[in-house]
């Protein structure tokens, strides 16, 4: 789609940029240019830690000359994207945060999370280290998520090890997104209270009654969707 600006796909830095892949084919089939940065690895040394995987993506962008950009974050992604266009050249026209944390500048996610997952997290820890992000759920879960044996193999295959540190680790104080140029889209229960956040803050939001990582099981719908959501930022 000529002078259409290029779709990022961020994924959580706790699985794969394959996680992406099935929704980038799609909008690519649909005339759309896309980015998938990768951020394998870049939580693999010590902190700082956002800065890192900025620049990651940031770089990607800057790789492939990419001037007009709407960034897309899944999942932990979210809290990234403001710290992702601050550290861009590109214009970023608008941001679609999709069953995503919302960002919370100046605080660490053990901050602005629920109890519960904190305790968990430390609890789940070794050494520092949190087992694949697989294995923070009772058994099947992941199973009931991903039923195809060779998707959820794909999947899993990529999912790091993740620093304990990194979730205590304050997010940049970057502006917050304007909500004429922010979307959110909700594919679970789990992240009701952020889609009504974003409702309240003014921001386009589209709620699917699906699950956590219908971007690999259900691309269809949330490339639809994705798309109808960037229409403002590109008229």
């Amino acid at each position: 789609m000529r002078g259409h600006p290029t779709l990022v796909l961020v994924h959580s830095p706790l699985v794969g940029a394959s996680a992406w892949q099935p929704v980038a084919r799609l909008l690519g089939a649909r005339g759309h240019t896309t980015v998938v940065p990768n951020l394998a690895g870049v939580l693999a040394d010590a902190g700082p830690y956002y800065a890192r995987l900025a620049a990651t993506v940031a770089d990607d962008i800057a790789r492939r000359d990419e001037e007009r950009i709407v960034l897309v974050g899944h999942s932990g992604a979210g809290t990234l994207l403001p710290a992702v266009a601050h550290a861009t050249a590109a214009t970023v026209v608008g941001m679609v945060f999709v069953d995503a944390s919302l960002p919370h500048p100046g605080r660490a996610w053990f901050d602005a999370g629920p109890t519960e997952m904190r305790d968990q997290l430390q609890g789940l820890a070794r050494q520092g280290t949190l087992p694949p992000w697989n294995e923070w759920f009772p058994p099947g879960t992941i199973e009931e998520l991903l039923p195809d044996p060779a998707l959820r193999g794909r999947f899993c295959a990529e999912l790091p090890r993740v620093p304990l540190a990194y979730f205590d680790e304050p997010a940049p104080e970057c502006p917050d997104p304007s909500p004429a140029h922010s979307a959110y889209l909700q594919l679970s229960d789990v992240y009701s209270a952020e889609a009504d956040q974003a409702e309240r803050e003014g921001w386009r939001v589209r709620r699917r009654q699906t699950h956590h990582l219908a971007i690999l099981t259900e691309p269809e719908e949330v490339s639809a969707t994705l798309e109808e959501l960037i229409q403002d930022f590109v008229a």
